[in-house]
C-alpha cells in the first residue's frame, strides 16, 4: 500500500495526513489540469475557499475534497459542509497540496466535482453567444459579469475553451455556479432557435454603424461576440437582427472580449431599469 494511503469517508475521523505525491489519489487528480482528462474522468477542479463555499452554497456535488490540517483548523464550518456533499475527504501535506492545485500559491483546498450536465438555457431574457472564445480568464470574466447583471444564460461554441477550465472557474469568482450555461454545437442553429422564439440578435462588429447605446435592449436579446483574435465569423455576423459597434478612440483596435460583454449587459439592464429582470 503506498504511503500515507487510505480510503477516507465522510463522517469518520481523519487520523492520517496524506504526503505520498505517489498516491494514486493525487496522481488521478494532477491529471485534471488536462482537458481530455476531465472529459475522461468526468470531474474538474475546484480550488480555494472561495470557490468551495459557493460550490456548497448551491449544494453541488462533490467527489473529493482535500486539505491541509491547517486549513481544517481556520475554516471549521465550511469543513462540516464539504464533507456532507463529497464523496470522499482527505487531509494532505502542504506539498501534497501544491501538487494538485494548478495555482502557484494554493490557500489550503483543493476539490474535484463531478462536470455539470447539459443545463438549459433559456431563449428569452438577456443571453450571450460566444463564438470560439479561447482565453480562460475571459471566459470566467464573461460569467461573472453575466451573473451579475442578471443574465438569463450563456451558449459556448464547441471550439471554445472548457467552460470547466481551473482558469475559468478562478475567473468566474463562483458565479460558474450560478449562470446557466451550455455548449452548442452547432451556435448558427442556435442563433436561429432564438429568433424563432422572439429574441433579437445583437452581433457585434467593427464596421457596424450602429452604436451599442442606439439599441432597445428591453427586448429579449442574444449577444454574439467573437474569437478575441479574429472576432465574430461573418456566419454570424450576417444572422444577427442588428450589428453593433462600441466607439473606440483613434489607434485603439479593439477591445477585451468580457469588456465588450459588459458593457452591453449593462446598457441593458440601464435601459430597463437594474435591477429589474429582463423577461
Amino acid at each position: 500500500m503506498p504511503q500515507g494511503f487510505r480510503v477516507q469517508v465522510p463522517g469518520s475521523a481523519l487520523t492520517m495526513t496524506l504526503t505520498s505525491l505517489h498516491n494514486p489519489l493525487v496522481k488521478q487528480i494532477r491529471k485534471l489540469d488536462s482537458s481530455k482528462e476531465r472529459r475522461h474522468q468526468q470531474l474538474f477542479l475546484l480550488e480555494g475557499t472561495h470557490l468551495l463555499e459557493e460550490a456548497c452554497a448551491v449544494n453541488y456535488p462533490l467527489a473529493t475534497v482535500c486539505c491541509t490540517p491547517q486549513w481544517q483548523e481556520r475554516h471549521q464550518q465550511l469543513w462540516q459542509q464539504a464533507c456532507q456533499r463529497a464523496e470522499r475527504v482527505e487531509l494532505v501535506s502542504m506539498e501534497v497540496l501544491k501538487a494538485i492545485a494548478t495555482t502557484v500559491q494554493p490557500d489550503g483546498v483543493v476539490a474535484t466535482a463531478k462536470r455539470r450536465s447539459i443545463q438549459p438555457v433559456p431563449f428569452t431574457g438577456l443571453a450571450l453567444g460566444l463564438e470560439t472564445v479561447q482565453d480562460p480568464g475571459n471566459l470566467g470574466t464573461i460569467i461573472r459579469t453575466a451573473a451579475a447583471a442578471g443574465a438569463a444564460g450563456l451558449w459556448l461554441s464547441g471550439d471554445s475553451v472548457d467552460r470547466d477550465h481551473p482558469k475559468v472557474l478562478r475567473a468566474s469568482a463562483g458565479q460558474w455556479f450560478r449562470l446557466p450555461m451550455a455548449v452548442s454545437p452547432d451556435l448558427k442553429a442556435t442563433v436561429q432557435e432564438c429568433q424563432q422564439a422572439g429574441m433579437q440578435v445583437v452581433a457585434t462588429l467593427p464596421s457596424a454603424t450602429l452604436t451599442y447605446w442606439e439599441v432597445d435592449w428591453r427586448r429579449p436579446t442574444l449577444i454574439l461576440l467573437g474569437n478575441e483574435g479574429a472576432g465574430l465569423s461573418p456566419e454570424l455576423g450576417q444572422m444577427a437582427d442588428l450589428q453593433v459597434r462600441i466607439p473606440l478612440n483613434s489607434g485603439v483596435e479593439s477591445l477585451n472580449v468580457a469588456i465588450a460583454a459588459a458593457l452591453m449587459l449593462y446598457e441593458a439592464q440601464r435601459q430597463r431599469g437594474f435591477p429589474c429582470p429582463i423577461v
